[in-house]
């Protein structure tokens, strides 16, 4: 089949305290803080942090709600380390980089004759960065990390399954990722187009058990696949359902982007994502990107309640700006062919008086 689906658009993790989350992801990673709103589902404040490269890419983004109101489980059924692409040569900084900042690592590995090196988060999440050529995306650069070794986007993924089988008919038959190798426990699957973050690995772990499917510190939550237009996620949407994934999600404003959601096979919940006008610079311009909190239209009335619930933050200066490396917008325009569609939106009340105990 030919697939409706692009690469990664973004992955979403679950750490534990905000400031945290925010020092690991800008200092040690060197990330770009792009976007600070808060989760839009339920009625509880939580932080929505958006990481990514020097241009907000698609492709490039890792979202975070810091839930440090319970523990998760990690397990199978879950993503369970997300990859970022580095230039060949750069892993012996990145080794040096995490020594200086005394975080966990697993020393140079090769998985398909690439090396990567593994580390983790405060949280115990898992994040790599692997040598691939020819990756040409803007990296955000800190004073420690420079343009020559910074990160450039994602490379893909690593999901644990107990079982190949149905996890890999999914992303076959449902997401048109066609299978090109095998690593030892590694099944790796690619899907069509140029470019990077078009791969994911499933890692066969058939002792290790299942991982919790809720929010919760220490897990990631899903992974999600860009698809580019309503009209593709509609199409998606249909897919699932002539396959027998009859609990896709409706369709979600998530107001950067729409969404969709489905739990596959294997347990691994996975979004597709379309894209809107202008994406992550709807709301503020390039420079500003990630220095204010944000929040969607329909939440803005309860601002006031909302940030009183809020751990304080301070945004590091590793996200401010520098002007010698302003990047351009690159706005995505909706197709005319786009249909305009029904979307789900959460009316929550964020007032404690008013939850749900």
């Amino acid at each position: 089949m030919k697939s409706l689906i692009h690469g990664v658009h973004h992955i979403t993790l679950c750490p534990g305290g905000a400031q945290q989350d925010l020092d690991f992801f800008t200092q040690v990673l060197g990330q770009r803080l792009v976007k600070q709103t808060v989760l839009m589902d339920g009625s509880i404040p939580i932080y929505h942090f958006y990481y990514g490269n020097a241009d907000a890419d698609v492709g490039s983004i890792a979202t975070c709600f810091p839930y440090s109101r319970k523990p998760g489980r990690a397990g199978s059924g879950q993503l369970s380390c997300t990859s970022y692409t580095v230039p060949l040569g750069a892993i012996p900084f990145w080794r040096e980089h995490f020594d200086r900042h005394q975080a966990e690592h697993s020393g140079v590995q090769e998985r398909f004759g690439a090396k990567y090196l593994r580390v983790r988060h405060p949280a115990g999440l898992l994040i790599e960065v692997i040598e691939e050529s020819g990756d040409g995306r803007n990296p955000w650069t800190t004073p420690a990390i420079s343009k020559d070794v910074g990160t450039r986007g994602f490379f893909g993924a690593v999901l644990s399954v107990r079982d190949v089988r149905e996890q890999e008919s999914f992303f076959v038959d449902a997401l048109g990722f066609q299978k090109v190798g095998v690593d030892g426990p590694y099944h790796r699957f690619e899907v069509a187009g140029t470019g990077p973050g078009r791969v994911v690995d499933l890692h066969v772990e058939p002792e290790r058990a299942p991982g919790s499917w809720g929010f919760g510190a220490g897990t990631a939550h899903h992974i999600a696949f860009n698809v580019e237009t309503d009209a593709a996620l509609i199409q998606q949407k249909a897919l699932y359902e002539e396959l027998g994934f009859t609990d896709a999600s409706e369709i979600k404003d998530r107001f950067y982007f729409h969404s969709m959601y489905v739990r596959s096979p294997g347990g691994i919940l996975v979004e597709c994502t379309a894209n809107v006008p202008d994406g992550f610079y709807r709301d503020e311009q390039p420079e500003e990107l990630g220095t204010t909190l944000l929040l969607p239209p329909w939440f803005e009335e309860q601002r006031d309640v909302i940030v009183a619930q809020l751990e304080p933050i301070t945004v590091p200066e590793e996200n401010r700006l520098k002007a010698v490396t302003t990047p351009k917008p690159r706005p995505v325009v909706k197709t005319a062919e786009e249909p305009n569609i029904p979307l789900s939106r959460t009316k929550a009340a964020f007032d404690k008086e008013k939850q749900a105990t």
